[in-house]
């Protein structure tokens, strides 16, 4: 059987949301982190190409392996080895602090993910069985710095934010959070107290505060262009190897 789909210009674009020269950075990282294999055995059906692409295009449109499976020439059962077998190669590279941290500005927020698994999401306040994740993206590149664990989705922001140990990674960074991260360390918005109005230069703080948090839901929207983000099928850790994979991507698309 002859698949449709190549790791080639016109169907990485239009199939994966990225450039060619993106997804050869992509491609460059797999292959680095051992996509290939330690070699022996039965070769794959597809080249690594092919294989990252799979991925890719899995993420990006959210098709079930036998929708994937005739697009690629292969079985559905191949499909899904490919996946497990190259999903956490595609993960963001753990954040670095940056050498000049004192200046940078960093803002926190949860998305809520909708999941099939029972053992990962609870219902939510978006009405529907959901994980809460936790991202941090740096408030002037837009870029992706660091993504937590999933965990149920009605667990609090400030709670989720706590137990996701991202806090070591902020070290000595400013980091913008909501209402939602107050006593966490972030600079939050200033709170109305009972009785007293905000003085003007808080309303001012606060208008500015929303104005660049605004950067992370923006983020969020980008990313849910990847649409496993919007109803994820994957079990145990395939939430959380999608998001790092998206958040990748997403960095790639951004920084290419």
């Amino acid at each position: 059987m002859r698949g449709v789909l190549r790791a080639e210009p016109l169907w990485v674009e239009t199939f994966t949301g990225l450039r060619m020269r993106q997804f050869e950075r992509l491609l460059k990282v797999v292959r680095e982190r051992g996509g290939n294999g330690p070699g022996g055995g039965r070769p794959w059906c597809l080249p690594l190409a092919g294989r990252v692409l799979l991925v890719a295009v899995y993420y990006r449109t959210n098709l079930t392996m036998r929708q994937l499976a005739p697009l690629f020439g292969v079985s559905p059962a191949t499909v899904c080895r490919v996946i497990q077998r190259l999903r956490p190669l595609l993960a963001i590279e753990p954040a670095a602090r940056p050498t000049d941290a004192v200046e940078r500005l960093w803002i926190v927020d949860g998305t809520l993910i909708p999941v099939r698994d029972r053992k990962t999401g609870a219902s939510s306040r978006n009405y529907r069985f959901s994980a809460n994740v936790q991202v941090i993206i740096d408030a002037d590149t837009k870029l992706v710095v660091a993504a937590a664990r999933p965990v149920p989705g009605n667990t609090a922001d400030a709670k989720a934010w706590r137990d996701s140990g991202l806090a070591a990674v902020c070290e000595g960074v400013t980091v913008l959070g909501d209402g939602a991260y107050i006593n966490t360390g972030l600079v939050v918005p200033h709170r109305k107290r009972p009785g007293r109005a905000l003085l003007p230069g808080e309303e001012e703080d606060n208008a500015e505060h929303r104005r660049v948090r605004a950067r992370v839901e923006h983020a969020f929207a980008r990313m849910k262009h990847y649409k496993i983000l919007r109803d994820c099928r994957q079990r145990g850790d395939g939430l959380h190897h999608a998001v790092q994979a998206v958040a990748h991507m997403h960095n790639l698309a951004l920084a290419a």
